[in-house]
């Protein structure tokens, strides 16, 4: 990882959009200070698209989408996208699964909830689990005292011997069934909604991010940067962001919006 101090000026003044986390990415100890929405606000402004990745809920989703100065949000970990019209006070909702499919989904991971709760002493589920629609969230250092490694670690093993996808944020793992991903549907939403191939245009956005659920998109994305917390973790992400901020969380973000805005 290299300093965001080499991030090139005359590649940052062809940047189009940035895509981020936002536990720990944006947030700061949990809270959205008022700086780091400052700097969605100026982002906005200078008309750089803006789009939290997030594994947080649907609930959540909804009002993000809708209220923060942001073009869309996927959610879920990569489950759907929302995107709020502004001109005609219409929220489009966009999910990759049926509403039979997650249904089903959803008995499955009813079930295996109460297989986790039991197996690793300590774990919760996440207090915004109620406003999720695809998947399950245990927490494990949120709104709990701290899990060991080896308990996260058995919190994912059993996700992945029940047959479900499992993704380690910063303080919950993710469980869901399905193959869908953050970066498949941020590549969706931009491709529907923005009419952006990706695969083509990559070199034009950035993306934020913290953890090891952010990998993938860290991997796409030439131009990823991870704010100075990304080093904590025991097994980094692999692959990493390409630039690391001297900033921790919210502080990060606006390091690296600023760097964005400077040159423009």
């Amino acid at each position: 990882m290299k300093p965001l101090s080499t991030f090139s000026a005359v590649i940052r003044r062809d940047v189009r959009g940035v895509f981020f986390d936002i536990d720990d990415t944006l947030t700061t100890d949990g809270r959205l200070t008022a700086q780091a929405y400052g700097a969605l606000e100026d982002l906005a402004a200078a008309g750089v698209l803006t789009v939290p990745i997030t594994g947080r809920p649907a609930g959540w989703c909804d009002h993000i989408a809708s209220m923060w100065p942001v073009d869309g949000v996927v959610g879920e970990n990569g489950a759907f996208y929302f995107v709020y019209d502004r001109g005609g006070r219409k929220m489009q909702r966009r999910f990759l699964s049926s509403d039979g499919q997650r249904r089903d989904a959803r008995a499955r991971l009813d079930s295996l909830k109460k297989t986790i709760l039991a197996e690793v002493p300590g774990s919760a589920v996440s207090s915004d689990q109620h406003y999720r629609e695809t998947d399950l969230a245990i927490d494990f250092c949120e709104d709990v005292s701290r899990l060991s490694q080896s308990a996260v670690d058995r919190i994912v093993a059993l996700f992945e011997s029940a047959g479900a996808s499992a993704k380690v944020s910063s303080i919950h793992v993710n469980g869901w069934f399905g193959t869908y991903d953050k970066l498949g549907m941020t590549k969706v939403l931009m491709r529907e909604c923005f009419r952006v191939d990706l695969d083509a245009d990559k070199e034009h956005f950035v993306f934020v991010g913290d953890s090891p659920n952010d990998a993938p998109m860290f991997g796409f994305f030439p131009h990823s940067v991870g704010v100075a917390n990304v080093r904590d973790f025991d097994e980094p992400p692999m692959p990493g962001p390409t630039y690391v901020c001297e900033g921790r969380c919210g502080e990060g973000f606006v390091e690296i919006a600023d760097a964005l805005l400077a040159v423009r």
